[in-house]
């Protein structure tokens, strides 16, 4: 477990702030406590109480993970300026989440849905169309989850640690307190998650450039980095511009159909928290562009990383005191607990309502519900765990990259209904299986890339092949709920 260079300082700060957390976890179950906990909606959605500043700490914990900590900044060492269509992905998406997640919300909160799938059953009353929403989220999260304890890996190692133990220790406290606190456990880490990765990365750009000569030497360092390797650059290339801008709005439009977005969006008190959020969490773009930015000094400190996945880590160890280092390691660690317990309390209430409730039991009380729930989250945080373990870890990066292509498929299913009751259930889920199949299909051939080139009128674009996939699946839902009857289920939609 201990290697001879493990880094003491750096491990004894990591292991006080860790040990911090965990035990607000813990606390959490006492935290705003209800008369029982034994309902899915006090396990898995906090009691839909959560007010603007716990909802602004709680999605923006379970939006911006450890692994966008480590792996934005690895992108954008690795090919350059393309690594930052995470910036304009979160400047759009917060507009979507002011027009539409306020009236999704009053949807789910008048008629007590816990799930999308829910919500999408209840509009169309398909059962088929409920379920391919309900597997498309759990399949997407999975691999999610994966990487947020790859990053926890990553920076596991950065401490001189070795082997799987430490990994597996992490597991069981998130495991742990996760089932008995449910959704009031991430949401009172997210407080200190966010403000510890706030001082880590402010003190970054604020200190690392200082002792690289200023910005200018680190564009121009990573400049000729880029021009030195022959790919990749601090501008992008005009053939960039498509591919950059599709892949931003997919991601933008994916975003808040994953389970755990959304269970942070159920879980607000109100429609009005929901757009104050949306109003205050672009801070975090802020955030993520200064992140993105240790792409680009890594090449102006010389860093050489076995992967790209350690520049961050490598980057704190040269630049930074021991102490300081074990701080921002903590930050990174703590930063995986959140997303993946959110994450897993997301895929669990997806299958306690939308499998267990519908196909197995369906007079399961609300204690039964819960009970489900808690079991089904511990399940999928095992698999996650398996994943990394057993499997090499660029299987749960690819799968993440189908991820983003499969859940983006949902969004005519979940979105649509909301607005219009023109588009039939039937119809929708034939464009979502074209959009899935179809997607999937093309991703593979490609070598599981998420770009994908057509031709059309002797010119060749480059695309994200989510969004392809996309239209042909709005187009299939729309030519066919042209010709199907109207449907006689109706779910009220608020003004």
């Amino acid at each position: 477990m201990f290697s001879a260079n493990i880094d003491w300082s750096a491990f004894a700060v990591f292991g006080f702030f860790f040990v911090l957390v965990s035990v607000m976890g813990f606390v959490a179950a006492h935290w705003r406590r209800p008369k029982t906990l034994a309902h899915i909606d006090e396990w898995g959605l906090g009691g839909r109480q959560f007010g603007t500043w716990i909802t602004w700490f709680l999605v923006g914990g379970d939006f911006y993970t450890a692994y966008t900590v480590i792996a934005v900044p690895a992108l954008v060492y690795s090919v350059g300026a393309f690594g930052f269509f995470a910036l304009p992905y979160t400047i759009i998406v917060y507009p979507i989440v002011f027009a539409i997640m306020p009236r999704l919300w009053s949807v789910a909160a008048r008629a007590g849905h816990v799930t999308a799938a829910d919500v999408v059953h209840a509009r169309y009353g398909s059962r088929p169309l409920e379920l391919a929403v309900a597997i498309t989220g759990v399949l997407a999260t999975m691999p999610y989850i994966a990487l947020q304890l790859i990053g926890m890996e990553v920076v596991i190692k950065a401490l001189g640690l070795n082997g799987e133990t430490p990994l597996v220790i992490a597991f069981l406290i998130l495991a742990i307190y996760t089932y008995s606190a449910g959704l009031r456990a991430p949401a009172l880490i997210a407080f200190v998650k966010d403000i510890m990765i706030y001082i880590v990365v402010l003190v970054a750009v604020a200190i690392i450039p200082l002792k690289l000569g200023g910005y200018g030497a680190v564009f121009a360092a990573a400049d000729a980095g880029f021009k030195a390797k022959g790919s990749g650059g601090i501008l992008l290339a005009p053939a960039q511009y498509i591919p950059y801008a599709t892949l931003a709005l997919g991601s933008a439009m994916a975003a808040f159909m994953y389970p755990h977005t959304l269970t942070g969006i159920f879980a607000s008190r109100s429609g009005e928290t929901i757009r104050k959020n949306a109003v205050l969490l672009p801070a975090y773009t802020l955030l993520l562009g200064l992140i993105a930015l240790m792409g680009y000094m890594a090449w102006a400190a010389g860093i050489k990383p076995a992967t790209a996945n350690e520049v961050v880590p490598a980057l704190f160890k040269a630049l930074f005191p021991d102490w300081f280092a074990g701080f921002a390691f903590a930050a990174i660690a703590i930063g995986a607990l959140v997303p993946a317990a959110v994450m897993s309390i997301g895929a669990a209430n997806l299958f306690t309502r939308n499998f267990w409730k519908a196909y197995v039991n369906p007079a399961v009380s609300p204690a039964g519900e819960a009970a489900v729930a808690k079991i089904t989250s511990l399940v999928v945080k095992l698999g996650a765990l398996a994943f990394v373990l057993l499997l090499d870890n660029s299987v749960a990066i690819n799968l993440q990259l189908l991820g983003g292509l499969w859940i983006l498929q949902t969004f005519p299913a979940v979105v649509f209904g909301l607005f219009t009751g023109w588009f039939r259930g039937p119809a929708l889920l034939t464009g979502w299986a074209v959009g899935f199949f179809g997607g999937t299909y093309v991703a593979w051939t490609d070598g599981l890339k998420p770009l994908h080139t057509i031709a059309f009128g002797g010119t060749s674009y480059t695309l994200y092949v989510g969004v392809l996939a996309l239209v042909a699946n709005m187009l299939v839902a729309a030519l066919l709920s042209a010709v199907m009857p109207i449907g006689q289920r109706r779910m009220e939609t608020p003004a």
